[in-house]
C-alpha cells in the first residue's frame, strides 16, 4: 500500500524555514518533497500514488530521482493495482521528476518566500470534507489560517463574474447571514459575486477562505489583493492546488471549483447565467453528496438564467432560496454551531467490534496503511480492508491515495493520546527516518 513510514506529529503553529524547523517538525521534509513532486508538469494522482505505494515516501522519491539511472527506476514504478495495468509512469514524467527534483532548494525557498504552507493529504491538518471527495487533492497551498478550512460550517456563495447590483448586494446579505450563523465563507476571490462575499464577510468581522484558479505569486485580479490581504488579517486563509507560479487557464478554473465545493457543507448560487462556471461549483456540490441552493431570480434577467434552468434540470437534488432566513434554516443553521471539541470528544472506540476497534487504535497511533495495520493488528488483509470500510462508513476514518486516518469523533481520541504521550515526554522525539505521532 502507499508508503511504509508512521507518520509524524505536525507543527500546525508556523511554516517550518530549514533545518531547526525540521527538528520541531520531524513531518516537514516529507512535506517538502511532496511539494517538489506537486511542481512536476504531467504527474496526476494515480502517478503520484503509484510512486508512493512504490517507494514508500515522497522523500524516497526524490532521493530517487538524484541517484544515477534514478529516472529509469521512476520509470519502472509499478500499477497501483490491477484495476490500473497501464504503465503510471511514463519516460517523459520520470525525466520531469528528475529535472524538478533538481529544482528542491528553489521550491521549497520560494514557497518560505511566499509564507506559504504545504498541506498534504496524508497529514490531521488536511481539510476532512476535502479528504472525503473522490480524488482529494494531494497537495494545498494555504496562505492563512489552515485552522478556517475545518471549522465545524462552512458554506460557498458563488456566482457570475457580472454580477447585477442586486445580485452582488443578495451576496453580502447571504454571506453576513452566515457569519451570524458562525460559518465560514467558502468562495473563488473572483469578480462579482464572489468578491462581495468575501468583502460582506470581511466587514462583518467573519471568517472567509478563497480558492484560487492559480498559483499564489500569480493572484488575481490585481484589483482584490487589497481583499486578499483582508481575508488573511481577519483569520481567513487563500486556497490553491497548484505551484506558486502557476499560471490560471481555463482548465484550471474547473478544478478550483470542485476544492470549492469539497472545502463546504453546501453551495449557494447567486447569480449566474447560462454555461456559468458557478454551475461547475454546483454540480460539482451534488456529485460531492453536498447541498446545492440556487436564487431563482426574474425570468427574464440574463444573470439568472443558468440558476433557473438548473433548479428545472435538478429538482430533486437542488433547493431554491426562497429567503435568507429560510436558506439559514435549510441548512440547519437556526442552532448554535457546535462546539468542536465536544463534536470530537467520547470514546469512540468502545462500540466498535474487536478488528474495528484494533484498526482504530492503530489508526490514531499513527499508523496510516493497510501494510501497517495488517502488520500492528494481526489481523489478516481481508479483515483489515473490511474494518476500514465500517470505520468509513461511520465516519470515523478517512482514506485516500491508499494511506488512513482518524476522522469523526475518532479524533477526539486522537486528541488524547496526544495529551497522554506529551505528559509522558518533554518534547516529541522521533526515531531516526521516522515520523512521529500526530
Amino acid at each position: 500500500m502507499i508508503g511504509i513510514g508512521t507518520r509524524t506529529a505536525i507543527d500546525r503553529s508556523s511554516t517550518p524555514s530549514g533545518a531547526a524547523d525540521a527538528v520541531r517538525d520531524p513531518y516537514a521534509p516529507e512535506r517538502d518533497a511532496w511539494a517538489v513532486l506537486a511542481a512536476v508538469r504531467g504527474l496526476g494522482p494515480i502517478g503520484f500514488a503509484a510512486l508512493l505505494m512504490h517507494f514508500g515516501s515522497a522523500r524516497a522519491v526524490v532521493a530517487t530521482a538524484a541517484e544515477p539511472g534514478g529516472a529509469d527506476r521512476l520509470a519502472a514504478t509499478p500499477p497501483i493495482d490491477a484495476t490500473h495495468r497501464s504503465q503510471p509512469i511514463l519516460d517523459g514524467i520520470a525525466a520531469a521528476i528528475v529535472s524538478t527534483a533538481e529544482e528542491r532548494d528553489r521550491i521549497v525557498a520560494r514557497l518560505r518566500a511566499l509564507e506559504i504552507r504545504v498541506l498534504t493529504v496524508e497529514e490531521p491538518a488536511y481539510p476532512a470534507r476535502l479528504a472525503n471527495v473522490a480524488m482529494p487533492p494531494h497537495v494545498l497551498y494555504v496562505r492563512g489560517d489552515v485552522g478556517s478550512l475545518s471549522r465545524p460550517r462552512a458554506v460557498a456563495v458563488v456566482g457570475t463574474r457580472r454580477a447585477t447590483g442586486p445580485g452582488r448586494t443578495t451576496s453580502g446579505r447571504i454571506a453576513t447571514a452566515l457569519v451570524a450563523a458562525d460559518a465560514t465563507v467558502v468562495s473563488g476571490l473572483a469578480f462579482g459575486i464572489d468578491g462581495a462575499a468575501h468583502e460582506a464577510t470581511v466587514r462583518a468581522g467573519g471568517v472567509t477562505v478563497a480558492v484560487i484558479g492559480g498559483g499564489h505569486a500569480t493572484l488575481g485580479p490585481s484589483s482584490h489583493v487589497r481583499l486578499a490581504e483582508a481575508i488573511l488579517a481577519s483569520g481567513g486563509a487563500i486556497v490553491s492546488e497548484l505551484a506558486p507560479d502557476t499560471e490560471p487557464s481555463k482548465g484550471t478554473f474547473p478544478r478550483r471549483n470542485r476544492i470549492i465545493s469539497g472545502l463546504s457543507d453546501a453551495t449557494v448560487v447567486v447569480e449566474a447565467p447560462a454555461r456559468s462556471g458557478a454551475l461547475i461549483t454546483a454540480s460539482w456540490a451534488l456529485e460531492q453528496g453536498r447541498g446545492c441552493f440556487l436564487v431563482p431570480g426574474s425570468i427574464d434577467s440574463h444573470a439568472s438564467a443558468g440558476c433557473l434552468a438548473f433548479l428545472r434540470e435538478w429538482s430533486q437534488a437542488s433547493h431554491l432560496v426562497a429567503g435568507i432566513p429560510q436558506l439559514i434554516a435549510d441548512l440547519g443553521f437556526t442552532d448554535p454551531a457546535p462546539d468542536k471539541d465536544s463534536r470530537l470528544s467520547g470514546a469512540a472506540i468502545q462500540d466498535l467490534g474487536e478488528a474495528e476497534s484494533a484498526v482504530a487504535r492503530a489508526l490514531v497511533a499513527g499508523l496510516a496503511t493497510v501494510d501497517e495495520l495488517v502488520a500492528r493488528t494481526d489481523f489478516p488483509v481481508a479483515t483489515v480492508l473490511a474494518a476500514l470500510t465500517m470505520l468509513d462508513r461511520r465516519g470515523l476514518a478517512i482514506g485516500a491515495y491508499g494511506r488512513y486516518r482518524p476522522s469523526g469523533s475518532l479524533l477526539g481520541e486522537l486528541h488524547t493520546f496526544r495529551e497522554d504521550s506529551l505528559r509522558k515526554t518533554r518534547g516529541p522525539v522521533a526515531r531516526a527516518g521516522q515520523p512521529m505521532l500526530p
